[in-house]
């Protein structure tokens, strides 16, 4: 059963809200993790990285609250964030909005851009030369995917929030397109973003992975 959802304009920031829990995005919890350098210590960071190439072009197919992307975009790299769902397109807008008036993340900001719309369909366009945000733009360097998958648990709040999200929108179905998508567009490296012990995205075995406790990061280069 889905859990009953409503966006409220909290002093915050705008708030998803639900019996059980308040959801609003906030970067400058991230700062802890970026502060100092460590960001390029960070699992997705040195899974986007490549050898000899800085200032990368990262495309974050999905982005929903953006916070993958914003370690990206301490690490240097420029982003863009794709996202579809109407409501959590809502929060990740307030959530980069805010970050941009805080001056300890404004620089962070900056080199993120939202695209509202279907990354899959954005990445096909864009692959035949007719990129909604014009066709002068360089394609991506990276491609980022990261499917929504179900949570194992009620118990952590990171799972109670997965949930939260997944009554907006059912866990991606499309593995298979949204990875043949990403390969239209011919990007150096595509890297997806797993369960630790989850299968591979479209049965697609990655040349490497970087590993953590709960997720991998599975690597395609191409």
């Amino acid at each position: 059963m889905k859990q009953q959802t409503k966006l409220l304009k909290t002093e915050e920031g705008l708030a998803l809200v639900s019996d059980e829990l308040k959801l609003i995005g906030d970067y400058s919890s991230l700062l802890p993790r970026v502060s100092n350098n460590r960001v390029q210590g960070e699992m997705l960071v040195k899974a986007v990285r490549m050898k000899g190439q800085s200032d990368l072009f990262v495309l974050d197919g999905t982005a929903g609250l953006g916070e993958d992307s914003f370690l990206l975009a301490a690490a240097g790299n420029r982003v863009l964030l794709c996202e579809y769902n109407d409501v959590i397109y809502s929060l990740l807008k307030d959530t980069h909005h805010r970050a941009l008036l805080d001056e300890r993340l404004t620089e962070i900001a900056k080199r993120m851009e939202l695209y509202h719309g279907d990354s899959m369909s954005l990445m096909l366009d864009w692959a035949k030369g007719n990129c909604p945000l014009g066709n002068e733009r360089k394609t991506p360097d990276v491609i980022l995917l990261d499917p929504m998958f179900p949570a194992k648990t009620k118990h952590s709040l990171t799972n109670k929030k997965l949930q939260l999200f997944q009554s907006l929108e059912s866990p991606c179905r499309t593995g298979e397109e949204l990875f043949e998508a990403a390969m239209a567009l011919k990007p150096k490296k595509i890297v997806v973003k797993r369960p630790l012990k989850g299968e591979c995205l479209a049965s697609r075995k990655p040349g490497y992975s970087i590993s953590g406790k709960t997720v991998r990061f599975d690597c395609f280069v191409f």
